[in-house]
């Protein structure tokens, strides 16, 4: 059976089962489509008429927005314009006030003491920063409330608040707002909004037309639903509080995109850094970002604080994992089939991608629902890649 028969047999069956309304899935490699598959519905309220998922559907990406935010980063390194190891506070000053949450006095009053080495811009691709989410974090949602500030998932958090971190720059791996705070470094020494750098600097040149952290009407009018697993299993569409044309465009989580689109931003990795004779980053660059940026440290797993969003949350528990300038990397060969040394990332909505560079594939599945990790729409995700690595060596 050809690969592309598998993924849309996986596709289906997972609508079928009930883990999806709706999904999408491509498998690619440098240069060429191994398999693209869609299947179910735009949203599970009929009444909404949204019509049947297809390849052009627009999801929201979330987290795998980062990816691209950190290669616009990397374009301005490459330029000199921003510097891996220096003082992140050069850009944003109000990052050298951060400080480290190190808990909280009788009254309930934050406590929070001087970083003792600044951070980087290098600590901020890696998730090496000591910022965090709330949705992860105890802590972090405790101060929040006795702060009265915004949700962290908002994009307006790091354009308008310095939040402390949980641990010292370097001294550990936390996921969070980090990227963010890089889309804020790159709008601030380009002088453009995120949206803009975004357009002229990839995603128009890789043609990706449907990618944008707002919707206009062609956009809005391919959107899928975001859905919500009820107790008993089921799937329920839900709205999401999320504003059409953001003030602050968010590098951490902000894009919207369809499955064709992603799969042209992973050809281009897999090519280092080149698609279609269209060059967007060095070679050099792309070496860089998909190795090992963390030296000893590893990737921790993420125990959920706000399980509305996220379940518990951890990629191949038991295996190595460190991470790159976005990317996380898996030390050791995965059950899918993925070699030692393969990306991979995500997004909160159940959005999933991987890249395997000694192999030349990449692939994208974008389900849109909550929480984060659902076991069986992940499920769906891991199926394809082990799909793909079965067809690779048979």
């Amino acid at each position: 059976m050809a690969l592309q028969d598998d993924v849309q047999a996986i596709l289906d069956r997972g609508v079928d089962d009930g883990d999806v309304v709706g999904a999408t899935a491509q498998v690619v490699t440098g240069d060429g489509l191994l398999a693209a598959a869609a299947a179910g519905e735009r949203s599970a309220d009929a009444a909404a008429g949204a019509g049947p998922m297809t390849l052009d559907t627009v999801c929201w990406i979330a987290s795998m927005t980062k990816a691209i935010t950190g290669a616009a980063a990397m374009h301005l390194v490459e330029r000199g314009r921003l510097h891996l190891d220096a003082p992140a506070s050069s850009v944003l000053p109000n990052l050298a006030d951060a400080g480290v949450l190190e808990g909280f006095d009788d009254d309930g009053q934050p406590v929070v003491r001087p970083a003792r080495a600044p951070i980087t811009l290098r600590h901020l691709l890696t998730h090496t920063s000591g910022f965090g989410y709330d949705t992860w974090s105890e802590l972090l949602l405790r101060y929040q409330q006795a702060a009265g500030t915004v949700s962290m998932t908002s994009g307006e958090l790091v354009a308008t608040t310095t939040m402390p971190a949980l641990f010292d720059p370097g001294e550990g791996w936390m996921y969070g707002i980090s990227i963010d705070i890089v889309g804020r470094m790159v709008e601030e020494v380009s002088g453009r909004r995120l949206d803009d750098y975004f357009d002229e600097h990839i995603l128009d040149p890789l043609a990706m037309g449907s990618t944008s952290f707002g919707r206009s009407d062609d956009l809005q009018s391919r959107s899928a639903a975001m859905h919500a697993r009820r107790p008993d299993g089921s799937l329920a569409a839900i709205e999401l509080a999320r504003s059409p044309e953001p003030k602050f465009p968010s590098g951490g989580g902000g894009l919207y995109s369809t499955v064709e689109d992603y799969c042209r931003f992973l050809q281009m990795i897999l090519g280092r850094g080149s698609l279609d004779g269209v060059a967007i980053l060095q070679p050099e660059t792309v070496d860089r970002m998909t190795v090992n940026s963390i030296g000893d440290l590893r990737v921790v797993a993420l125990p959920a604080v706000r399980r509305e969003l996220s379940n518990d949350a951890e990629f191949f528990p038991g295996v190595a994992k460190s991470w790159g300038l976005t990317f996380q990397i898996n030390e050791e060969p995965l059950p899918t089939g993925r070699p030692a040394g393969g990306l991979m990332w995500a997004g909160i909505a159940n959005t999933y991608f991987w890249i395997d560079m000694d192999n030349q594939v990449a692939g994208v599945y974008l389900s849109q629902q909550l929480p984060f990790a659902d076991p069986r729409s992940y499920r769906l995700y891991t199926d394809i890649e082990t799909a793909t690595y079965e067809y690779l060596t048979s």
